[in-house]
């Protein structure tokens, strides 16, 4: 053995010896032939586990490197995975040429890829297979280094999976063509929330050391890019297998550019996916020799052995290997009764009309039951209790130790005699083993004890909470992720009401449950169990599911919001408020806000429809805009008035999902385009189909019409690559255009008709020419995808969308979370919006005013933002799960967005973001004035008005000014507000004399200022400078020459003798008013320094900077104080969600509170949050704080007004 290998089995000797029982690791060791029966015999003898574990080493230590790597696998095996992982550094390592054991050509190397790949054991007798399992990985072979599929199809039960997982078990085939590993997933049947959690399962188990992200993907979408990402990344070369698929939607979730071997029923299922396809086809059955093969195997004969009865026996199985092992482990324990298990084939007397399978398999059906039959009556009923175990889940054995009462070696015991007779299956490869059913095996318990499915469902329940008690399971233990995902279940099934009621409306199961899944599953479970929870009323569960989807954005970052606190945002009549403030007020010691002002929200959606069964992909208005039409996976067409939601048709248009629809320009006609790769040509009024064109090979993703009216052209894009314009008029494709080497997601006419623009993602758009269909020119997006130190993001860039302003001169194109605006005539970036951090864009469309773009997310909402002046102007909430689509209407003046919750909401424009003018700017003051809270705000960039916070009331305003206001101030005695112009000019305004003073010498902008005692006045300004005014005779008493560049902020110590500023040149200065000197530079910053502020005891001074990092200095020395800690946050986000843009103590000095992307406190002593408030919008400019601390007011950049009070 290597000296490595030994120094890491003496380093670990003493763990290794604590934990490890013996017996089953060396069966794995004898098996691999590097343990011999005198050894193990030697190992036994020795009284205690610990002295069996100490001997087992001592012989390990003088065998060779094969016997490490042999125990090495056998601690995998057993589920000692944290001993491996001590052990795992030491692997010697392989040769090409490694040792193979000679019973079947597995190497350890074999072992140890395909047991961390979770690819499942054999089973318990296995005859080989050798025509198909080499034609399998014959087709693995010819998919070389390029993506592509292998499937390997066939009936139910004839085998598919173990064949696949026998042909994995090849050393040369996994060191040669796939050395990134083999990734091993079961799917069956989903719905789309349970494929997101095989999907969350994946990723964590392919990024167990989190190096991509800390929290779980929230969607689908984000899931594809997160799996992409780690394939490419951390598992190159590696083969992904996707074993019973039932779906082709389920396989586009998967469709990375990578390799991928597929078990299925269904022979056309990757028809949805693109790349190279091979398929194997599995014969339903065994082959009659084979059949012996396996009988002489379970009674241990040979064939020849075998009596008569066996060849009936086989040919009554039809072949199937599930069925012949399930006769074989009865005549193993039976070995007389050939005959009467024949004859029990044959009466055919377990005859039923299975309403809940897809198969009618008499022969399965009949086996079942003589093996059930044939378990002793206690048996019998730890069996049935699996009746009600989810499909194609792998059940931990906590669950069954919890649903039993029983220890594990105990619940090990009994389920391995149901493995021993073919009646369950074990999965070695966790920590610990999992368990499950064949779908068929399961299909025969719920059929057989239908009746009794309520009662096993509720027994479940009441084992759990008899376990866990008032507790929750936490993340450590093996059946925390059970509970969380099927807990719900069990409860529906056993129509446990109450149960199910104070499960799902509770918030600390929703913390629980979102800080490790997310959201969407949770979301899923209130639609699937609406009938169980709404039996008293449906209002309480739509005031969690809003909850939910209003928030989900924010139940998916890190570190994990306050759930109470966002509970308290919601409106007061709602259930989760209630909930919230009552736990609130439970919490000793923590800092809670109740947002007073909130009843100003109001819900901005027109009109909400739902036209149809499934996830609506698109919609679209008529030029008119009296229609819509939408379509969705539900593979309907629908059109219904834009006005009121009226249905006027409904079409069942494809054969797949409809991913695509668009009117024509003068309504005559509906085009769409579906996964099925037809596109489909309606008449919009009658709902007559008048053309279908099949000429794309692949998925057709997008159609979109020409915007003149007569000249019927229709552009179509799809995975195969090309883009084709269909003449209408004519009946046929009148060009195809080549160029894009990957799908191409999205096409659209420019308003004038000259261009069509296509994205793919191959990380390009491309432009072409309407009338000669050649291509203009092509726009590499993923030169605009950098890494920090300026590398290409090694990543390829999916294009998503893209949409043309109304001049056709530029077009606006989205990738990832980012929106780029290019000249369509020289190719230049004009520019760039990076939307979100959290999210990644579906869908964005151009407003006809050319400002304005809408933009779908994927965490359930829509943002309007202002291209020109790159703001977001409205954040639209509502919808229930992701969305998909946005487009504006022709006029701009409404829009349209469809989602995965079945829904169109239709939104006026003008509503949703009220002209800009009418909005709120961030730039204000507040004066806590006699119990009221006193706003001065800039209107319209013109105006200054005095606003009562409390009853949102306007109390006065000013006439318009001539030039814009930029900044402003309100004297505490509510006599005096000032107000800075662009123009360097300060005008002091008396409210009662009704009389300005204008304080004239700044030479650029004055950016604030703050009123003093004594009639003075402090402003900076962008020219560097700082002056202190006499606001009675308007002129500059004191003149600071601060900073070379733009001075930020300035405040003013409690005693009136210092005051700081902070700058952009990234330092801040604390003055002498007497001496006018600088009396400490304050150095470190690494970006703008925003904001200082004085504690009120006037020893300690806080700065913020544009990194979002706030420093604590002491004002009498200048020292360091210490950071206000930097939070570990989601990748690309920076800590304070933005800069820290304002900063204030509390009287005490032991808190601070911050603004920037949110409003944070914070404990001073410490530098720990203590809690954080989030916005609707963002880009929180100041926080003011009452004098007691109680009371706090800020504005977000959507102009929403926020008035918080301290619980």
């Amino acid at each position: 053995m290597d000296v490595k290998s030994r120094n890491y089995l003496l380093l670990n000797r003493q763990a290794l010896e604590k934990d490890i029982k013996t017996s089953y690791i060396m069966d794995h060791m004898i098996a691999d032939q590097v343990l011999t029966l005198q050894e193990e015999e030697k190992v036994r003898q020795q009284n205690t586990q610990k002295e069996r574990a100490a001997m087992l080493i001592n012989i390990l230590l003088k065998k060779d490197n094969n016997s490490y790597r042999s125990f090495y696998n056998a601690l995998l095996h057993e589920g000692y995975r944290d001993l491996a992982a001590l052990l795992q550094d030491g692997i010697p390592t392989i040769s090409s040429g490694s040792v193979k054991s000679s019973l079947d050509g597995m190497t350890s190397y074999v072992k140890t890829i395909l047991c961390e790949g979770g690819v499942p054991q054999r089973p318990v007798v296995f005859v080989t297979r050798p025509k198909l399992v080499d034609a399998i990985k014959e087709k693995l072979y010819c998919l070389q280094n390029d993506p592509g599929w292998v499937t390997v199809y066939g009936m139910a039960g004839c085998g598919k999976t173990v064949l696949t997982a026998e042909a994995l078990r090849d050393h040369q085939l996994l060191e040669g063509y796939f050395p990134g590993g083999v990734h091993w997933i079961s799917v069956g049947k989903q719905d789309k929330a349970g494929l997101l959690i095989k999907l969350q399962n994946l990723c964590s188990r392919l990024d167990h050391d989190c190096t991509l992200s800390q929290r779980p993907p929230l969607n689908i979408e984000e899931a594809k890019d997160r799996l992409r990402l780690l394939m490419l990344r951390k598992y190159p070369r590696s083969l992904l297998v996707l074993d019973d698929i039932w779906d082709s939607w389920v396989l586009k979730a998967f469709d990375n550019q990578c390799q991928v071997l597929i078990t299925s029923r269904d022979r056309s299922v990757t028809d949805a996916v693109a790349g190279k396809k091979y398929e194997i086809h599995v014969e339903s059955g065994l082959a009659h020799e084979k059949g012996l093969e396996v009988l002489s195997l379970f009674v241990n004969k040979k064939i020849t052995e075998l009596p008569e009865q066996a060849n009936c026996i086989v040919r009554e199985c039809k072949g199937s290997p599930l069925v012949i092992s399930l006769i074989g482990a009865l005549l193993r324990d039976f070995p007389g009764r050939w005959e009467y298990y024949l004859k029990q084939l044959q009466n055919k007397q377990f005859k039923r009309i299975r309403k809940s399978s897809s198969y009618d398999y008499e022969a399965l059906d009949e086996a079942m039951s003589i093996s059930v039959e044939q378990l002793n009556e206690n048996f019998k009923d730890y069996y049935k209790d699996l009746s009600i175990l989810p499909k194609d889940v792998k059940v931990p054995t906590k669950v069954l130790c919890i649903l039993w009462d029983m220890e594990t070696e105990e619940v090990e015991d009994i389920l391995q005699e149901f493995v021993n007779k073919s009646l369950l299956f074990c999965d070695r490869n966790g920590k610990s083993f999992h368990y499950y059913l064949h779908d068929l095996q399961l299909d025969f318990l719920t059929e057989k004890n239908r009746n009794q499915l309520q009662e096993l469902h509720k027994n479940i329940v009441n084992q759990y909470k008899k376990y866990y008690k008032l507790n929750m399971p936490i993340p450590s233990q093996e059946d925390c992720m059970y509970w969380y995902n099927f807990l719900a279940y069990h409860m529906a099934g056993a129509n446990m009401q109450k149960e199910l009621c104070d499960l799902m409306f509770s918030l600390d199961w929703i913390k629980a449950k979102t800080e490790l899944v997310g959201p969407a599953h949770l979301i899923h479970e209130y639609v699937e169990y609406s009938s169980v929870l709404d039996q008293k009323g449906s209002i309480v569960r739509e005031n969690f599911q809003e909850f939910l989807s209003l928030n989900g954005h924010l139940l998916g970052r890190q570190p994990f919001p306050d759930i109470i606190q966002l509970g308290l945002c919601q409106p007061e009549t709602s259930e989760v408020y209630q909930q919230a403030k009552l736990l609130a007020q439970q919490e000793a010691g923590v800092f809670y806000l109740e947002w007073i002002n909130k009843k100003s929200m109001k819900n901005l959606s027109r009109l909400v429809v739902r036209p149809h069964r499934d996830a609506v992909y698109h919609a679209c208005f008529s030029q008119d805009r009296q229609r819509i039409a939408s379509c969705g996976a539900d593979k309907t067409l629908q059109v219904f008035k834009a006005e009121s939601g009226e249905r006027l048709l409904e079409i069942s248009a494809h054969d797949d999902e409809i991913l695509c629809c668009s009117f024509s320009a003068d309504g005559t006609f509906v085009a769409t385009c579906s996964a099925d790769k037809k596109v489909k040509i309606w008449n919009s009024r009658t709902g007559q189909c008048m053309h279908v064109y099949e000429e794309h090979s692949e998925q057709v993703n997008c159609c979109q019409f020409n915007n003149r009216s007569g000249q019927y052209l229709l552009a179509t894009c799809s995975n195969d690559t090309f883009i084709k314009l269909w003449d209408l008029n004519r009946n046929y494709c009148r060009n195809t255009m080549f160029g894009h080497v990957n799908s191409v997601n999205h096409c659209k006419f420019s308003p004038n008709d000259e261009y069509v623009a296509s994205c793919s993602t191959d990380g390009t758009v491309k432009l072409w020419e309407v009338l000669s269909a050649n291509e203009l020119k092509t726009i590499e997006i993923k030169d605009f995808f950098k890494t920090a130190d300026e590398q290409p993001d090694d990543v390829e860039i999916l294009v998503k969308c893209c949409s043309w302003s109304g001049n056709s001169a530029t077009v606006l194109v989205v990738a990832k979370n980012k929106l780029l605006l290019f000249d369509v005539k020289t190719s230049d970036l004009l520019k760039q919006i990076i939307v979100s951090h959290h999210s990644t864009i579906q869908y964005c469309d151009f407003c006809p005013g050319d400002e304005l773009v809408a933009v779908a997310l994927s965490h359930c909402s829509v943002e309007l933002w202002n291209i020109k002046s790159l703001s977001k102007v409205a954040d639209c909430r509502g919808h229930m799960s992701w969305v998909h689509c946005v487009t504006f209407s022709p006029d701009g003046s409404l829009f349209m967005t469809s989602s995965d919750d079945q829904t169109i909401r239709i939104w006026e424009t003008d509503k949703v973001c009220k002209s800009s003018d009418a909005v709120l700017k961030s730039e204000l003051d507040v004066v806590f004035h006699n119990g009221e809270v006193m706003i001065l705000a800039i209107y319209n960039q013109q105006h200054l008005q005095l606003i009562n916070g409390n009853t949102d009331s306007i109390i006065m305003q000013t006439e318009a000014q001539e030039s814009l206001i930029c900044c402003c101030c309100l004297s505490e005695d509510l006599k005096f507000a000032a107000f800075g112009q662009e123009n360097g000019t300060i005008k002091v305004w008396s409210w009662q004399l009704k009389e300005c003073v204008f304080l004239r010498g700044h030479k650029e902008a004055v950016k604030d200022f703050r009123l003093l005692e004594n009639s003075k006045l402090l402003s900076w300004s962008f020219d560097g400078t700082v002056k202190v005014w006499n606001i009675i005779t308007g002129k500059a008493e004191k003149d600071f020459a601060c900073h070379g560049d733009t001075v930020l902020s300035c405040a003013v110590s409690p005693d009136g003798s210092k005051f700081s500023s902070a700058s952009a040149d990234k330092t801040a200065k604390i003055w002498s008013f007497e001496s006018s000197s600088v009396l400490h530079e304050l150095n470190g910053h690494e970006a703008c320094v925003r904001c200082c502020t004085f504690s009120s005891n006037n020893k300690l001074l806080a700065t913020g900077d544009d990194k979002g990092e706030i420093r604590i200095w002491y004002t009498l020395t200048g020292e360091l104080l210490h950071f206000c800690s930097p939070v570990t946050v989601d990748e690309g986000e920076p800590t304070h969600g933005g800069w820290v843009t304002d900063l204030s103590f509390s009287p005490d000095s032991k808190v601070l509170v911050s603004s920037g992307g949110y409003l944070k406190w914070w404990n001073v002593t410490t530098g720990e949050s203590l809690q954080t408030f989030y916005t609707n919008g963002t880009n929180l400019k100041s926080i003011h704080v009452s004098p007691n601390f109680k009371v706090y007011v800020t504005v977000d950049n959507l102009g929403i007004l926020y008035v918080l009070q301290k619980m």
